[in-house]
């Protein structure tokens, strides 16, 4: 089991420690369930009425808290608590789990296949003609990687993730469980001779460097050039990005969210939880779209829209509000 003393913990996150203790830390958790050897956050001054009750022993906490930390107890101040944290988690983090064989015997590698230097290549995976993988890729249990694909350096694919023919995935990505990259598209059109024709996906996914990829997310190929995640994309699990979309970098989609076919994001776009995106829309750099939100029209840089269809925040909570009072009427 891992500890460390706060003085170490410290050494780490360059912080103002406020308090002693006698304790040694042996793990982070949250603060209504920690013990007297764990160490928990504060990142927001609502949850400061919290630490009276806390049975840990040390907290990372922002500069500006406004409560001492108490007997035998201690505060670590930061600029920002929430990143500090994550550092801490860093830590106390488990290895991850090991492979017995760099490539296992139960793989199934297409002698065409390019395979960097130090990658690791789990049980039971396939990697399809002409793919090339990096330097320090590692694909876990059951990754299946098809033709002519790419994987970049220091890339992580989790079990049960699917790479299609001809896509490319950047350095640094993070596959999660169960993914599929370059499905087809959701394209199909009234046939007298069949009813519904199916509309042939004959593009690819390009997916940028530092993007992470949730559980049972999907990211539909291109009809007919590409669907691009650009750079430092981070996507929840349960999410659908249709074909052709295009996202700028640094974009956010929490879990159930959805964009349908040929829809643009600019840099930095944040999209809540079970949102929607019509398609052939865009939006613009800085947009945040709330939790449940239907989108039905382009969104301006900056913006932030709720609702159901979605309009400017200030709009939304007027016409709440409005509808609050009616109801008590």
């Amino acid at each position: 089991m891992k500890n460390f003393t706060i003085q170490e913990i410290n050494a780490v996150l360059n912080g103002v420690v406020v308090g002693t203790t006698s304790h040694t830390i042996t793990a982070p958790e949250q603060l209504e369930l920690a013990n007297e050897s764990e160490i928990s956050f504060i990142g927001n001054k609502k949850y400061e009425k919290l630490w009276h009750n806390s049975k840990a022993t040390a907290a990372i906490v922002n500069e500006d808290i406004s409560i001492e930390p108490g007997e035998n107890k201690v505060f670590i101040k930061v600029k920002n608590a929430d990143l500090a944290m994550s550092q801490v988690l860093e830590m106390f983090a488990p290895p991850t789990p090991q492979f017995s064989h760099e490539i296992h015997p139960t793989a199934t590698i297409d002698v065409s296949a390019k395979i960097g230097n130090g990658s690791k290549i789990g049980a039971g995976c396939y990697v399809g003609p002409k793919v090339v993988l990096g330097e320090n890729v590692t694909l876990y249990p059951n990754v299946t990687i098809l033709d002519e694909s790419s994987i970049g350096n220091n890339t992580v694919i989790w079990p049960g993730a699917v790479v299609r023919e001809r896509c490319h995935i950047g350095a640094n990505c993070i596959l999660h469980p169960n993914c599929t990259i370059g499905a087809d598209g959701f394209g199909f059109r009234p046939c007298p001779e069949r009813g519904l024709a199916k509309i042939p996906q004959i593009g690819n996914v390009i997916i940028g460097n530092y993007v992470e990829i949730g559980a049972n997310s999907s990211v539909d190929r291109g009809k007919f050039s590409s669907t691009i995640l650009g750079d430092g994309c981070k996507i929840d699990n349960l999410v659908q990005i249709g074909h052709n979309s295009k996202l700028g970098k640094f974009c956010i989609m929490a879990g159930n969210s959805g964009l349908a076919g040929s829809v643009t994001l600019g840099n930095g776009v944040i999209i809540g939880g079970s949102a929607s995106i019509k398609d052939h829309l865009t939006l613009g750099d800085g947009v945040t779209i709330g939790a449940g939100s239907g989108v039905a029209a382009d969104v301006p840089a900056g913006k932030t829209m709720l609702g159901y269809p979605a309009v400017e925040a200030r709009t939304a909570l007027k016409q709440w509000a409005i509808l609050k009072r009616m109801a008590t009427e």
